[in-house]
């Protein structure tokens, strides 16, 4: 450990405690803020737990929709983003107005919102959903139609597990999308007997030649219990933290150099220091807003979790 971040997670720490703030870190985050959040996860499951905690500030250490959500779900709480920069290429793909005129174009068709959405664009939409539940959400609807964003990929893989008739936007994340079937089939070659998880955000082509395909949570159990020793994984390379740490018998291989999500290694401790004990880069979202885009994240949180 490098000299004076002991000190630096030690005051982290104490401020943590001392103003009754809970330490929330995505699964791409950097190693060392992993290490020492309170709570690691996917973006919904870390927006759940600050609405479920009692504490009175929430340190989200993710990008700025996921930090909206948490606001959306707990309004009383303070939710600080360390660095206000750290966005997402994929949410940023579609905005309100965009989606609106798609919207006009399909009446009465239910939009569905994946959670990687701003605030303002989940307030259009009838329905959230997640990697993990996405397909299940399509399939919780009255609707023959629905349309879906913002990810094209996530959006193709759920049609080829429904019934319904879906269109999408045309809207990726740039890290997945850096994933090749050549990345895959050089690697699968360098290392006979292994298996490759991928997530759902990666290219049909990808996602076609995976064992599992999964969300990071998802990715998770699948290493518990999967009895291969060799696990290449298709997703951005902060999730090597948990799972070689909760698998510490298996060997991981991110199959590409460029799955790295800038924004989400934006994030360091300094930043996380500096923003609590400031209590500054505080996100919220306005209260007319807040109100339609609950709506849409308690109806996917009221699908029945049957899968």
């Amino acid at each position: 450990m490098r000299e004076g971040v002991e000190e630096l997670i030690g005051e982290i720490k104490a401020l943590l405690k001392e103003k009754n703030a809970l330490m929330l870190a995505h699964n791409y985050q950097r190693d060392e803020i992993q290490a020492i959040a309170d709570i690691t996860g996917d973006s919904l499951a870390l927006s759940q737990a600050a609405a479920d905690s009692d504490a009175d500030i929430i340190v989200f250490c993710g990008v700025h929709f996921m930090a909206e959500s948490a606001a959306i779900l707990a309004p009383e709480k303070k939710v600080i983003l360390p660095r206000y920069d750290a966005g997402c290429p994929m949410a940023d793909m579609i905005t309100a107005e965009q989606l609106q005129v798609e919207i006009d174009k399909r009446p009465g068709v239910p939009v569905v919102a994946y959670v990687n959405t701003s605030a303002a664009v989940k307030a259009l939409s009838y329905i959230c959903c997640t990697s993990a539940n996405a397909a299940h959400v399509v399939d919780s609807l009255t609707a023959e139609s629905v349309y879906m964003i913002p990810d094209r990929n996530l959006s193709e893989y759920v049609s080829h597990h429904t019934k319904k008739k879906m269109e999408w936007w045309d809207g990726y994340c740039p890290t997945h999308e850096r994933l090749t079937l050549a990345h895959i089939l050089q690697v699968r070659a360098e290392n006979p007997g292994s298996v490759f998880v991928c997530h759902p955000e990666c290219t049909p082509e990808v996602i076609d030649n995976a064992d599992y395909v999964c969300s990071t949570s998802g990715m998770y159990k699948f290493a518990r219990e999967t009895e291969a020793k060799t696990i290449i994984v298709g997703t951005e390379l902060g999730i090597l933290y948990r799972l070689k740490k909760e698998n510490p018998g298996k060997k991981f291989i991110i199959p590409s150099e460029g799955l790295i999500c800038p924004n989400m290694k934006l994030t360091n401790l300094e930043d996380v220091l500096e923003s609590l004990s400031e209590e500054k880069n505080i996100v919220t979202v306005p209260e007319e807003v807040r109100v339609k885009a609950i709506a849409s994240l308690e109806r996917m949180l009221a699908v029945p979790r049957d899968y």
